[in-house]
């Protein structure tokens, strides 16, 4: 089915200026230009007021899991009933305990100087039974105890409602695909907002919910089911809602007291179409990953993609579906939806060349391609390598990508709320690391002064080493090593700790990394 090129010249523009493969262009222009840029970046800093932060994630590091009366997670129980859907076997019972060591882990973002940490609740540490009639005593004071110590160190905190750890309760309920749910969030973002906004001032409701709906229902992350036919396409519009409710929650209660922001953070990857020939089957692929959780909420026009929606009505007319397989909003759902943001949450971690896939193709979902639209996903040979294979190094992409957002939903304010690399083991000197934060921090700075997105804050994953989901602890972020072979969880600066501290106190990404950060 044509995606009507004529009808989306918004999001052509990008493609079309930076990645058209029949444009020759003078190879000395280029180098001549490349030059001035760098030199202009190398003398250039972030412009006032702009924030850098670290950010993890309440089950990557808590630990704690059944401590006082936490309820089940669904990433408890995938853990201990399936350790074979993760890498290594291992679990999070313990991970950085931070459940217990949250004061050592304060100490190292004052110790970096960030302006704000990004974390998250657990659902089923604040709300034992996922539902709102019973809120955890030792849950609402172990969060209201690091809100308070970051205050006190003068670092803004930036919480997260929802990063994965659905109460098990919930998922026994039908989790995402039950309708219900939208009013189950809602219910738990009054409980945190009223507990906590009169001290945080930056929400961001849900984390990555292409990872929630399409990487979860394939069966990679909890609860590790397998229907992305039906269920992620029903999650998806969940979610959105389940956002939706809980940012007119604070908007209507809380914003005229507390005079706070809310959005909700996307991991997106930049694409770009393997020749001219790919560029309709790149632009439906970014709308399927994509633009079907942005555009309800940031079009002007608000709903589905109108392209995705004609394209999932046909498809599934064809398989014999009564109606199409992505579930239609209400005309309220698309006025509740449209405009439920303060900012646009951007994480962003790599990049993929996309082609249309021949006939009779594999395509398994994330390594070779998007099996619902038939797109290929392949790399740049130039582009480097991190130890989790997924992530491969291209800077420029998330420029392209910030420039994208900007021409689709107009000057937008952007606060990147994930960026980093991956590594191996407990290697102190991390130079792939901290080249990888100087390259894209460039591309940041261009972005803001060369193409004139409002790119306000910019937020390095991770504070710590922690448990990388399917991948365990084979899979290392941290600019803090952790050692997980040790009770005590000893944490140890790397060099891209040093690097960061540098960039704040110059508030640029050529940094002095003269000053040490110490463990």
């Amino acid at each position: 089915m044509s995606l009507r090129i004529s009808e989306s010249l918004d999001v052509i523009g990008p493609y079309r200026n930076n990645f058209s493969v029949g444009r020759k262009m003078c190879l000395l222009a280029v180098v001549g230009v490349l030059a001035v840029v760098c030199e202009r970046v190398a003398s250039q800093r972030f412009p006032p007021g702009f924030q850098f932060g670290a950010a993890t994630s309440a089950y990557q590091i808590e630990g704690g899991w059944n401590v006082s009366d936490k309820g089940e997670s669904i990433w408890d129980r995938m853990v201990h009933s399936r350790p074979d859907l993760i890498y290594d076997h291992s679990n999070a019972d313990v991970a950085c305990d931070s459940y217990h060591l949250w004061e050592e882990d304060l100490r190292l973002v004052q110790e970096m100087g960030l302006d704000f940490y990004r974390f998250s609740i657990s659902w089923p540490r604040l709300l034992p039974n996922g539902f709102s009639n019973k809120v955890s005593e030792d849950g609402r004071r172990y969060y209201s105890a690091v809100i308070d110590g970051l205050r006190a160190r003068g670092v803004a905190p930036v919480l997260t409602l929802y990063h994965w750890d659905l109460p098990q309760r919930l998922q026994d309920l039908g989790g995402w695909t039950n309708p219900l749910i939208v009013e189950w969030f809602a219910d738990y973002a009054r409980v945190a907002f009223s507990l906590f906004a009169d001290r945080v001032h930056t929400w961001i409701t849900i984390n990555e919910p292409g990872s929630v709906c399409d990487v979860a229902y394939r069966g990679f992350l909890a609860p590790g089911l397998r229907d992305h036919e039906v269920g992620a396409l029903l999650c998806t519009k969940h979610v959105l809602l389940a956002h939706a409710r809980a940012y007119r929650v604070y908007q209507e209660e809380f914003k005229p007291k507390y005079h706070g922001e809310v959005s909700i953070a996307y991991q997106e990857c930049w694409f770009e179409p393997k020749t001219d020939q790919d560029l309709e089957i790149t632009l439906l692929t970014r709308e399927y990953l994509f633009g079907r959780y942005s555009h309800p909420i940031f079009s002007a026009a608000g709903g589905w993609p109108p392209a995705l929606e004609r394209y999932m009505a046909d498809k599934s007319k064809k398989e014999g579906y009564p109606r199409s397989r992505l579930p239609a909003f209400t005309p309220d759902e698309i006025q509740l939806l449209k405009g439920s943001f303060d900012f646009y949450g951007l994480n962003h971690y790599t990049s993929r060349v996309v082609r249309g896939a021949a006939p009779g193709e594999p395509l398994a979902f994330i390594s070779q391609g998007v099996e619902e639209v038939r797109a290929a996903l392949e790399t740049r040979p130039r582009w480097g390598t991190a130890t989790s294979s997924w992530l491969k190094v291209n800077p420029e992409g998330l420029r392209h990508l910030l420039k994208l957002i900007k021409q689709q939903y107009g000057d937008v304010k952007i606060l990147i709320t994930e960026n980093g690399y991956s590594d191996t083991g407990d290697q102190l000197e991390d130079r792939d690391r901290v080249n990888y934060y100087k390259d894209y921090l460039e591309q940041v700075l261009l972005a803001i002064t060369e193409d004139a997105v409002r790119v306000v804050g910019y937020t390095a994953w991770s504070l710590l080493d922690n448990f990388e989901w399917a991948a365990g602890y084979t899979s290392r972020f941290g600019l803090y090593s952790v050692d997980f072979s040790s009770p005590r969880r000893p944490r140890a600066a790397r060099a891209s700790a040093r690097y960061y501290a540098g960039v704040l106190r110059a508030r640029g990404p050529h940094a002095d990394t003269t000053r040490n950060t110490t463990a």
